[in-house]
């Protein structure tokens, strides 16, 4: 199946939660944020600000998760204090916030559509979610292993406040480093069950 080397790297990809202390290397962050910033973006707004995070400004966050899981019932709490550990035990996480500029765009230019800003804000949200997948995609690729913390939109506010963010929207919270162990490939379902074909 594995028809050439981006293929194999979508099948080989795996979410990785717990990271060992190697560093990355500073040209590898580089190629990686350019990746994600390849992906299509609707009106080509780019739309999307990538933050680099490490050292203490890191730690804080994942201390800032963590305290935040107690304030939740399980599973929430669990899973918050899971993605405390991936922050901690990665050397860079990347956050990326939507900037609200698609949003705008659309509200300035398409006066006559009724509920625009919630169409632009959809379309915003996925020309982010191309941008992060590529960017897990380049991580694989380079041998770096990552995983999107989705559970952190539970405290999306105080994570951009943390990062100093006045404006724009959370979209996600991405760990990169070395995987401490590799993981089976979780079962997909049979594309049979899945797929439709109409003519």
């Amino acid at each position: 199946m594995n028809a050439n080397a981006t293929m194999r790297t979508i099948e080989e990809r795996r979410s990785t939660r717990i990271f060992t202390s190697r560093d990355i290397d500073g040209e590898d962050i580089i190629r990686i944020l350019n990746s994600a910033n390849q992906a299509p973006s609707a009106h080509n707004k780019q739309s999307w600000r990538f933050m680099v995070i490490r050292g203490d400004r890191k730690q804080a966050l994942a201390g800032l998760v963590s305290e935040k899981a107690g304030h939740f019932r399980k599973p929430s709490s669990t899973l918050l204090r899971m993605a405390a550990r991936s922050i901690s035990s990665a050397p860079v996480v990347v956050a990326v916030v939507n900037t609200g500029e698609l949003v705008n765009h659309g509200a300035q230019s398409f006066e006559d559509v009724a509920n625009i800003t919630d169409l632009f804000r959809t379309m915003e949200i996925q020309s982010s979610a191309a941008a992060v997948q590529n960017m897990l995609l380049a991580a694989a690729s380079l041998g770096l292993a990552s995983v999107w913390l989705g559970i952190l939109c539970l405290v999306r506010e105080e994570v951009l406040s943390l990062l100093g963010v006045q404006e724009g929207e959370f979209m996600a919270v991405v760990p990169i480093g070395y995987a401490q162990r590799t993981s089976a490939s979780p079962r997909k379902k049979p594309l049979e069950t899945i797929v439709s074909y109409l003519s």
